[in-house]
């Protein structure tokens, strides 16, 4: 797992005019909160930021004014139309901690012949995972799978030192038969009255 080292400030400001001008220097302001201790109202430089979560369930080392802080992200606001990060909220974790995060499913494989479709009831699997030791998403086999065949929680081969935080038989996903698109009623019935006419 990934770690990565960000500057963080903390931020005396609030509202949405203090978030306005912190965004206008290319920062993000976000929240610390964790372990019973008061919320920290930080400022993160965005650009770095942006690049940081683009690994999920990323470990982030704060340097906040001195002091050094483990952090996974919980929940990021982004702008709807220009993808950007308006918010961030953040988890205080120690060395050794457990944690519940989901992590990304993947495939690999080929399904058995004949045209079927992959359906991801669940695209992130909840774990429960050290802080430090988060797995960047896990991999499941589809090969030689049918229609009708699926893959449970307790089917996902998981990293060493992470549980599941579902039921075992909780389905991951399933293969489906491709449907063949049927004409319909309406389209049938107006030619033959053509026909008729």
């Amino acid at each position: 797992m990934s770690e990565v080292k960000l500057a963080a400030d903390i931020r005396s400001e609030f509202g949405k005019g203090a978030a306005r001008r912190v965004r206008r220097e290319h920062k993000v302001p976000g929240v610390l909160y964790g372990h019973g201790s008061d919320p920290i109202h930080i400022t993160l430089p965005g650009h770095e930021l942006l690049l940081a979560l683009r690994t999920p369930n990323v470990l982030i080392s704060l340097d906040i004014e001195g002091k050094n802080e483990l952090a996974i992200p919980k929940s990021v606001q982004r702008d709807p139309l220009r993808g950007s990060i308006e918010h961030v909220d953040l988890l205080l974790v120690k060395l050794g901690e457990k944690v519940n995060v989901d992590i990304p499913v993947h495939t690999e494989g080929e399904l058995a012949p004949g045209a079927y479709l992959v359906e991801h009831v669940l695209n992130a699997l909840p774990v429960e995972a050290e802080a430090t030791h988060i797995p960047e998403s896990v991999t499941v086999s589809i090969a030689g799978l049918e229609a009708g065949d699926s893959i449970l929680a307790k089917d996902v081969p998981l990293p060493s030192g992470t549980t599941l935080a579902v039921e075992d038989d909780t389905v991951v996903l399933q293969v489906l038969a491709a449907q063949a698109e049927e004409p319909s009623a309406e389209g049938e019935g107006e030619g033959e009255e053509a026909a008729e006419a």
